[in-house]
């Protein structure tokens, strides 16, 4: 699409808001629900692209693309009626006789950019939150995954109504030729450096964005732990989706009295799920690409593989590797790794973890394995995190009611259930005052007992 031709587009979107056509409910809620029918009559079709896209085996393209929708389109059609309702609030004696209230305005286009890794979830949740709260809005699907970008361009065409939401595809021009718009809001998934770019561009037009960055999410294994348990929990969460998630863990700090127990335990869990041949049949993704394949093969070096270490670049495979005797000024530690490889390192206790992990850029997400609670409390009240996890890896993810969002350079804002309708609304204060009472103690001409009374009704 050329530069003018987005140009056209958002403009057309801007008289669309203009002219009061997405603030209703029955249009958010015919958006909704045509959302809803879209994901149900052509789930097969969104699991072939995601498979093609990143090899995903159909049970996690469902439980993490299809199902999440599913599920987050359902909430957001239950609540949407209330959370737009007019908010009424208790105003002071002085502006007596008045009532306050907050209005839940849309806060107008906004633009939607998407990751590759989720590559349908990533563009369909934070639009619902945009929908439900009544913005137009513009969608840009990662480039990267291409068969589920053309697909989700196919489907919105078909379902959605094209005069208030649109998907604009194509790579670096085109998100570029978006950029230079005006938008009322942004949301954007992906990394860092796009991020820091994205938010140049939103300061020229003083927008307001979102940025959900990822980074190196640490995991904390005290002494306490259930092993086996831990060991499970935590595989699924580092090897789902081939670890190309941005809330993974990234890497381990195991307590050193357990470190050769969690590591046994670590390599016949992985054996459990995956096989003796990980690559054989549709149990673990595939790598997006070959980029990015290279980048984790050149990684392998960090450390002692216990388990994995190995890859085949043309099947973009990489098994599931276990990194002991990590240095932790290797390149597996330096930038999020994004990929089936856990370095694992040792550290003498909790307070050794914490200066780890308050040593380093804050997190998208913490990990804690404890059955102490004072182990879990001191993490949590000692470090800062986008969000946490305590005995398990991810889940926070799937609480509706819980914001999920960075922190520092993992990012800014949240969204999910009512945090996403909070962040594509304004929350408009206005005070309504009648005519029929006016007293004169607000005007001049001043005096002593105005100012007496003055006193007494602040």
């Amino acid at each position: 699409m050329e530069t003018q031709e987005i140009a056209d587009v958002v403009s057309s979107l801007r008289e669309t808001f203009d002219g009061g056509h997405t603030r209703s409910l029955k249009w958010r809620m015919g958006q909704l629900r045509a959302l809803e029918r879209m994901v149900n009559e052509n789930s097969a079709d969104i699991i072939q692209a995601l498979q093609a896209d990143l090899g995903k085996p159909s049970f996690e393209a469902w439980a993490a693309e299809i199902g999440v929708a599913l599920r987050d389109v359902k909430e957001m059609m239950k609540h949407v009626s209330g959370w737009m309702r007019t908010e009424r609030v208790g105003a002071p004696l002085i502006v007596q006789p008045g009532k306050g209230e907050i209005y839940k305005d849309p806060l107008g286009v906004v633009l939607i950019i998407s990751a590759w890794n989720y590559p349908f979830n990533l563009v369909i949740a934070p639009m619902l939150g945009a929908i439900a709260a009544g913005n137009a809005v513009v969608v840009k699907p990662s480039e990267v995954a291409s068969h589920t970008s053309a697909i989700i361009a196919k489907l919105m065409g078909d379902y959605l109504d094209t005069e208030a939401i649109r998907v604009v595809e194509g790579g670096v021009p085109e998100t570029t030729a978006l950029l230079e718009q005006r938008f009322d809001h942004i949301l954007y998934t992906g990394n860092g450096t796009v991020g820091r770019i994205v938010m140049a561009a939103a300061a020229k037009h003083l927008t307001p964005v979102t940025l959900e960055l990822g980074g190196k999410s640490p995991c904390y294994v005290n002494r306490t732990a259930d092993l086996e348990t831990t060991c499970r929990r935590i595989a699924w969460g580092k090897f789902t989706n081939a670890g190309q998630t941005c809330i993974a863990p990234d890497y381990i700090l195991v307590d050193e009295s357990i470190h050769d127990r969690f590591i046994e335990q670590m390599v016949a869990t992985i054996r459990q799920f995956y096989g003796e041949n990980p690559q054989e049949g549709q149990r673990i993704c595939r790598i997006i690409n070959e980029r990015h394949h290279d980048r984790l093969m050149a990684l392998m070096d960090s450390g002692d593989a216990a388990v994995g270490g190995v890859g085949d670049r043309e099947d973009r495979y990489i098994a599931p590797t276990v990194l002991t005797n990590v240095d932790p000024s290797s390149p597996a530690m330096s930038d999020e790794i994004f990929g089936p490889i856990l370095p694992v390192l040792k550290v003498s206790g909790v307070d050794a973890a914490i200066s780890f992990v308050n040593g380093r850029p804050k997190p998208l997400a913490l990990y804690i394995f404890t059955s102490d609670d004072h182990v879990s409390k001191e993490l949590l009240g000692r470090t800062s995190s986008g969000g946490a996890t305590v005995n398990h890896t991810m889940l926070h993810f799937a609480v509706s009611d819980l914001p999920f969002g960075g922190v520092g350079e993992s990012g800014m804002g949240a969204y999910h259930g009512r945090a996403s309708f909070d962040t594509f609304t304004h929350r408009k204060s206005v005070l309504r005052k009648p005519f029929m009472i006016d007293p004169s103690i607000m005007y001049p001409p001043y005096d002593e007992s105005k100012e007496k009374w003055l006193k007494r009704l602040m």
